[in-house]
C-alpha cells in the first residue's frame, strides 16, 4: 500500500459531537526511517478521553490538535521493520490514532500474543481500560471481602471488569447500567449482585434498595444523578476512584446536591489517570490477562465495520450505545 485512510478532528464540538467534528482523508504512507516500523492496524479502540482532547479547555493532557489523526489506541500487524525489537508479522498495540496504518519509532509500541487471547482484547480488558479498572479498584478502592462496592456505568469496558474484580475479593457487587438489556447482563453474564437502571426514573430509591447496608467503595465513571443519589449512602470513611465525568463531557451541569457527604462520612475521593501508573501495568496486566485465560473475567465487545463508521461509533459511545467495548475493526 502506498495510501491509507485517516481521520482527522476538523473542527472542535460546540455541546454534543457531530460527525462534521471529523474529516476522512487519505494520505501517502512514508517508508519506515532507522529504528521505525510500520503497522497495519486491524482495531481501533474508541473511549470516552476523546471528548475531553477534542476541547481546548483546561486538562491533564494537551488537546487534539485540529487537521491532524484523531488520538487512539490500536492494535496490528507489523508489516515493514527498521526495528531490532519488532519483525514482520509481530502483534502489537499502541497510540497510532484514527488510521488505518501507521508509522512508529517503537517507544509505544507493546508486542502481545494474540494466538492466546484475541486481538482486539488487548484494547479493552486487557489494555487500558482493564488496566483503569484494575488500578482503581486495588490501588484507591481497596475493597475487602463483605464490602459493597458500587460500579457506573457497569455494562461498559471499564465499569464490567470493576465489578467482577470486586466479586473475586469477596465484596458485593451492584452496578448502575441504561435499559433492562444492559441490567440483565451485568447481573446474569458479569456475576453483579444487583443492577439500577437509571433510565427507569427511580434511581435514588432503587440504588438505596439494593445496597442496604451502605456503599463502602464507589468506582465512577460517569457523574451526575447517579454519583449524587450514590454519596448519601455512603458508609463512613468510604472510598471513590473517581475515573470519569461522562454525563458532563457535553456540557452538561455536574453540581452536587449531596457534596456535604463528603465531609460528614469523611469520604476519600481520589481521581486518577492510569497512563501515570505505567509502573504498574505489568503487575496489573498479568493478574488480568490470566483471569480471562481462565475464564474468570469475562468481556464482551461492540466492533463497527471500517474507518469511516469510526464517528458515528464514537458518538454512539457517548451516548450509552454500545455494549461493553467498543471497537472498530479496519480489516
Amino acid at each position: 500500500m502506498t495510501t491509507y485512510q485517516r481521520i482527522v478532528l476538523a473542527s472542535r464540538p460546540r455541546g454534543a459531537v457531530l460527525p462534521e467534528n471529523f474529516r476522512i482523508e487519505s494520505v501517502a504512507l512514508s517508508e519506515p526511517g532507522a529504528g521505525e516500523v510500520v503497522v497495519r492496524n486491524h482495531y481501533l479502540s474508541l473511549d470516552p478521553y476523546m471528548r475531553g482532547r477534542m476541547s481546548e479547555a483546561k486538562s491533564y493532557a494537551s488537546a487534539q490538535a485540529l487537521d491532524e489523526t484523531m488520538i487512539g489506541g490500536t492494535a496490528g500487524e507489523v508489516v515493514a521493520s527498521n526495528n531490532s525489537r519488532f519483525a514482520v508479522g509481530d502483534m502489537v498495540v499502541g497510540m497510532l490514532g484514527w488510521a488505518e496504518m501507521g508509522v512508529s519509532d517503537g517507544a509505544l509500541l507493546r508486542k502481545v500474543d494474540a494466538g492466546r487471547i484475541p486481538l482486539s482484547a488487548y484494547l479493552g480488558v486487557l489494555g487500558m481500560p482493564g488496566m483503569t479498572a484494575w488500578y482503581g479498584l486495588n490501588q484507591i478502592m481497596r475493597p475487602k471481602a463483605g464490602e459493597t462496592v458500587l460500579v457506573s456505568a457497569a455494562s461498559g469496558a471499564v465499569g464490567s471488569a470493576v465489578g467482577q474484580l470486586a466479586k473475586l475479593h469477596g465484596c458485593r457487587a451492584i452496578g448502575i447500567a441504561g435499559g433492562p438489556e444492559k441490567c440483565v447482563y451485568v447481573v446474569d453474564e458479569l456475576g453483579f449482585d444487583a443492577c439500577i437502571d437509571y433510565k427507569a426514573g427511580t434511581l435514588a430509591a432503587d440504588l438505596a434498595a439494593a445496597a442496604p447496608d451502605g456503599i463502602d467503595a464507589l468506582f465512577e465513571n460517569v457523574g451526575g444523578a447517579g454519583f449524587d443519589a450514590a454519596l448519601p449512602l455512603m458508609n463512613p470513611f468510604g472510598r471513590i476512584a473517581l475515573c470519569g465525568l461522562i454525563a458532563g463531557y457535553n456540557g452538561a451541569d455536574l453540581a452536587l446536591r449531596n457534596v456535604r457527604f463528603l465531609l460528614t462520612s469523611r469520604l476519600s475521593l481520589q481521581g486518577f489517570i492510569v497512563t501515570e501508573h505505567l509502573d504498574l501495568w505489568p503487575q496489573g496486566l498479568g493478574e488480568l490477562g490470566a483471569l480471562v485465560a481462565d475464564g474468570k473475567l469475562k468481556y464482551r465487545e461492540t466492533v463497527a465495520q471500517g474507518l469511516a463508521a469510526a464517528p458515528d461509533a464514537f458518538i454512539g459511545l457517548l451516548n450509552g450505545r454500545n455494549f461493553g467495548k467498543q471497537l472498530v475493526k479496519l480489516t
